[in-house]
């Protein structure tokens, strides 16, 4: 079943019609240079059972084909509708030809070496690129973080790791979360699990976050925090998956309100640890040096399309790293939802003779990834356009690119 859902979504992609409408950009406009920074397609959870889910609750966790932290058969057919996607909007763009196979030098793929990265790299170019020998590149050891996606500590100083801890809290403090805790405590059963009788942890609420930031390891908290994260998590990706409703949370979330209540400790893990400027400037900087090489420093070498594919993590860093605005994904809860892109457009106005960068948000909707519906120019994904501080945007979305080249030459210092 599994393998035939994937081959009717690879065969989807080759029989559409590509004749919908583009995006429309303003009259002189041409695409010259993307690249496109994903976090990876839908996965299966990656506290397992055994872990923080099972000693969370009373209840029995549903079970999933592929083991935890890998990316799902339904993953990969949203990501081939994502780049099936893609691939229309930049053929009405006028950056490859629709039916042909792009130049080998056309389209560069850079995947961290992790199967859930990898196989929505993969998937992603056979939704964009099917037939073509476009090849994924990626360390040889899988399994293992790659230096350009891994968002560890680089500062081995004392006085950095004080810094970044207290930013961390910082975070944490600004965030009103017992609404959330009070909610999931409910859901779980919480007084009922495992932590509560042999642990003696009954209260979310009442328990204490603790931060660090260890040389050459993630930022990371334990506490309630990491355990609502995870629990929330395992709920969104079974909602994403497909999975009855009456086994999501055990049938438990029955509004859009409750999972806007609840999404907000997914979202307030990953800003705390990762949207403080101290800490997302460090971990966030080999990605950034990578970017400013290609978009910036080596531009005229780089390739006309470049796609990136790491985490959650690497992206909600990026965005403070180079200081976006702060942004509001529609008919998402998630803040970096999965699967969703940060792409960068290189545009040269031949009216004026000058370049632009436009930067957006692409992604699919809740329902969108749980219906898993095909995409296209006339069924598009969702687009939202970001904006940097220090390169303010006109009515089109688009800003000068002395200012972009500036921002990042010294966000990559």
């Amino acid at each position: 079943m599994r393998k035939a859902l994937l081959a009717i979504a690879v065969a989807g992609t080759l029989t559409m019609t590509s004749g919908a409408q583009a995006q429309t950009a303003p009259e002189g406009y041409q695409l010259q240079q993307v690249l496109i920074m994903s976090r990876h397609n839908l996965r299966a959870p990656l506290a397992n059972n055994g872990s923080v889910l099972e000693q969370s609750t009373p209840g029995k966790w549903p079970e999933w084909d592929v083991p935890g932290g890998q990316l799902t058969t339904k993953g990969g057919v949203l990501e081939v509708y994502m780049g099936h996607y893609m691939r229309e909007w930049l053929a009405e763009q006028g950056m490859v030809t629709s039916g042909e196979c792009p130049p080998a030098d056309a389209v560069y793929t850079y995947a961290n070496s992790l199967q859930r990265t990898v196989a929505t790299a993969q998937f992603f170019i056979t939704g964009a690129f099917p037939g073509c020998d476009v090849p994924v590149h990626h360390q040889e050891k899988m399994g293992t973080m790659d230096p350009t996606f891994n968002p560890v500590i680089t500062d081995n100083s004392p006085e950095f790791r004080e810094k970044a801890v207290n930013a961390m809290e910082t975070e944490r403090q600004g965030m009103k979360l017992d609404e959330s805790y009070k909610l999931l405590e409910q859901i779980t059963q919480y007084t009922d699990s495992p932590s509560c009788k042999e642990k003696k942890v009954c209260s979310l609420t009442e328990a204490k976050d603790t931060f660090t930031a260890d040389y050459e390891k993630e930022p990371s908290v334990s506490g309630p925090l990491k355990v609502g994260n995870s629990l929330v998590d395992a709920f969104t990706l079974q909602y994403y998956e497909g999975f009855p409703l009456d086994q999501v949370a055990w049938g438990e979330i029955k509004t859009d309100q409750q999972w806007r209540v609840l999404s907000q400790l997914k979202n307030g893990y990953q800003d705390s640890l990762f949207t403080s400027t101290e800490v997302a400037r460090n971990v966030a900087k080999p990605l950034v040096k990578y970017i400013d090489n290609a978009l910036v420093t080596d531009q005229a070498k780089a390739p006309k399309i470049t796609v990136l594919v790491g985490h959650d993590s690497n992206i909600a860093s990026l965005l403070t790293a180079l200081d976006f605005k702060p942004y509001q994904l529609h008919d998402q809860h998630e803040r970096t939802p999965i699967g969703g892109k940060i792409v960068f457009q290189r545009w040269h106005d031949k009216n004026a003779n000058r370049e632009l960068m436009k930067i957006e948000y692409v992604y699919q909707s809740s329902e969108q990834l749980r219906n898993a519906d095909v995409l296209s120019l006339k069924s598009p994904a969702q687009r939202v356009t970001l904006e940097l501080k220090g390169c303010p945007v006109d009515t089109n979305g688009f800003c000068p690119i002395d200012k972009f080249n500036t921002l990042m030459n010294d966000a990559a210092k």
